[in-house]
């Protein structure tokens, strides 16, 4: 009898530390973000109406019917007037950069920000155990993150990955690459670092489809800190639910309509293609699919399921038309309520048309677009880094409290589409980069000056006789 209760006794001990076993593991595989710091770059980088103006006018490859075109283009970008840009195009060489610019534009970037990010954290460099870089179109040698370890010191058994090529969604990409590392390693930090070089990739032809890049990319970052230590749960201001990844390159519609090429003349730049809109709906549709189970309750997915029965019963049982009418305007609307899930919304700030086409098929206000529409006015398209610009801007309202749900979507060449879902951990208010015109936004008209400044250009029929306003002479 007492050597049965002694094999019950050790048998409950074994079960019980087992138990705990599984609970410290999964406790320490959550992924924290401690802080988060986005860059701005210094006033004088600053893209204001006339020297956007004076840029175009110094292409000699534009005519008349490009001007046109850009004024449009620029005009319905919803891109505002305080936007950045790499130093060389401001020294006039946008036509002809150097690898110095990148590395001096890069290098701008990373001494500010990882440095503000670590002194208010207070966590040393030799503390880092993971390193994750993301500049798409800049490879440089030694890497980019070879660069951060030298100008910070940090430790030679440092996890380093230098990720190139993965277009406005690279953010996500390399968030996820940590996320698989915490789910092995404990007790880690991880220096999230995502930006773009726009010093070798301005455009300098008359092709329209890369022109529309000059328009929309704009100078920009951000650094984030990341933990899973369980011991800094409390100091932590988000905490990761899940993320999804979508790839599409396997169709070859969708790999071609974002692609770095030369155009006909030899010119370097950035192809947007006219099958980008479908390319980004089919995967958009596709991401949202795997994501929603994971982020909606069940109450909204039983809904859906009953509609879904309910509406496949009565198209059995209603005869075909051959009519062929009736609206189509919901087609893209999804079908779920993502506000049963979600309290906000992080876009990626592609263009105003993406804004536009993420809310119209996600049902959302136009309080839910407003963190996403005054980011691309305010800072423009700053590629990967642009959700970290969003969420500063909800932080800086004061909209982000304890417990709030908050959804990142982003696309990327490839084609890709990412999301993830973050759980906010405290209430938050810190303005980080928008500290300085917060108050100013939304402001009451976000119409574009270039209309009011150049739309003479529209009324010039013949490209021989218009002459320059003196602004632009």
């Amino acid at each position: 009898m007492e050597f049965l209760t002694l094999v019950y006794v050790v048998s409950a001990l074994y079960l019980c530390s087992l138990i705990w076993k599984v609970f410290v593991q999964r406790r320490d595989q959550e992924c924290y973000i401690l802080d988060y710091q986005c860059y701005k770059p210094t006033n004088d980088r600053m893209l204001g109406t006339e020297f956007c103006g004076k840029i175009i006018k110094r292409n000699e490859n534009l005519g008349l019917n490009e001007y046109k075109f850009l004024l449009k283009a620029i005009v319905s970008s919803g891109i505002g007037e305080e936007t950045y840009a790499p130093r060389n195009i401001f020294d006039g060489r946008e036509g002809d950069p150097t690898l110095m610019d990148s590395i001096t534009e890069m290098e701008e970037f990373f001494n500010e920000t990882i440095a503000k990010l670590l002194a208010r954290s207070e966590i040393s460099p030799s503390e880092i155990d993971v390193l994750v870089v993301n500049i798409s179109m800049l490879a440089a040698v030694p890497s980019l993150s070879s660069r951060i370890i030298n100008r910070y010191k940090l430790r030679h058994d440092v996890k380093v990955y230098n990720l190139t090529g993965m277009g406005c969604s690279a953010s996500l990409i390399s968030l996820d690459i940590i996320k698989n590392i915490f789910m092995s390693q404990r007790n880690k930090y991880a220096l999230l670092v995502t930006s773009e070089s726009l010093s070798p990739n301005w455009y300098s032809g008359n092709d329209r489809s890369m022109i529309l890049a000059n328009c929309l990319f704009r100078s920009g970052g951000c650094v984030i800190l990341l933990t899973n230590k369980s011991s800094l749960k409390h100091r932590a201001m988000f905490r990761l639910k899940c993320l999804v990844r979508t790839h599409h390159g396997a169709r070859d519609e969708a790999y071609s309509c974002c692609v770095q090429k030369e155009d006909d003349q030899g010119r370097l730049g950035f192809h947007l293609g006219k099958t980008l809109p479908k390319a980004a709906t089919r995967a958009f549709i596709d991401n949202l699919r795997v994501l929603s189970p994971k982020i909606l309750p069940a109450r909204e997915l039983l809904r859906f399921l009953i509609m879904s029965l309910i509406k496949n019963i009565m198209k059995s049982n209603t005869p075909k038309s051959s009519s062929g009418g009736g609206s189509n305007s919901n087609t893209t609307k999804s079908p779920l309520n993502f506000k049963t899930g979600v309290h906000h919304f992080c876009l990626h700030t592609g263009g105003k048309a993406v804004i536009d086409g993420i809310g119209m098929s996600l049902d959302l206000c136009e309080y839910d677009l407003e963190p996403a529409r005054m980011t691309l006015h305010r800072f423009g398209n700053t590629s990967a880094s642009s959700l970290w610009y969003v969420l500063g801007y909800m932080e800086a309202k004061k909209r982000l409290k304890k417990g709030d749900k908050v959804l990142m979507i982003s696309f990327g060449a490839g084609f890709k589409c990412n999301s993830c879902m973050w759980e906010v951990m405290k209430d938050l208010g810190d303005p980080n980069v928008w500290g300085d015109c917060i108050d100013d936004y939304p402001p009451q008209c976000l119409t574009n000056p270039f209309m009011e400044k150049y739309s003479w250009i529209n009324e010039v029929e013949d490209p021989n006789t218009y002459e320059l306003p003196d602004f632009l002479k």
